[in-house]
């Protein structure tokens, strides 16, 4: 018994020495939440010709976009077919098409999501996070699709498509959009729980 008595810690063997334990140490000291240092934006004379660029450029784009993808092409209509596996085109691609025309499609298509990376974050402040600018430019090039196989002769519904221009717009926002976005916009001080 008296073995056992000794190998016990003392706080468990006497509980009037845990309850002056307790007292005679010291209360933990709580620092105040961190907050994470707000990010001053661009002067406003510098930031309002940026976005008003900005708009232009996505005008421009829209325009541009549209006379790409959602012009009728009549002499390929028996070329089109839709695909919806990701990855059948992109096969295909490499499978018969030339070098030149294969990078001229996947190059393309990749281009044509820069400007989303580049020119969201500068024009919606509460869509500047990589998720959020994956997210609309899926969706709006996922509804250009789709009126391209619905609505267009010679053009059809291909998801690789989607995912070329959603890299493309990952490309910009990492490349330069992240940056534009916090130089034109303010960050707000975020207090950090612990």
């Amino acid at each position: 018994m008296a073995r056992s008595a000794l190998r016990l810690p003392t706080v468990l063997r006497t509980p009037w020495r845990r309850e002056r334990l307790e007292k005679t140490e010291p209360e933990p000291v709580t620092d105040p939440a961190p907050v994470v240092p707000e990010h001053r934006p661009l002067p406003l004379p510098i930031r309002l010709p940026i976005m008003l660029l900005a708009f232009v450029f996505m005008v421009a784009f829209a325009i541009a976009l549209a006379r790409i993808t959602l012009e009728p092409s009549p002499a390929s209509e028996a070329l089109t077919h839709s695909n919806m596996r990701p990855g059948n085109s992109l096969k295909a691609y490499f499978d018969y098409g030339t070098v030149r025309d294969t990078l001229k499609q996947i190059g393309g298509n990749v281009l044509l999501g820069v400007p989303f990376g580049v020119l969201v974050p500068v024009l919606a402040p509460r869509a500047r996070g990589m998720l959020q600018v994956l997210f609309l430019t899926a969706l709006v090039m996922l509804m250009v699709e789709l009126t391209q196989g619905a609505l267009i002769t010679g053009r059809a519904f291909d998801i690789d498509d989607v995912i070329l221009n959603t890299t493309g717009a990952l490309l910009g926002w990492l490349l330069l959009g992240r940056r534009l976005g916090r130089g034109v916009h303010a960050r707000r001080r975020k207090v950090v729980a612990e």
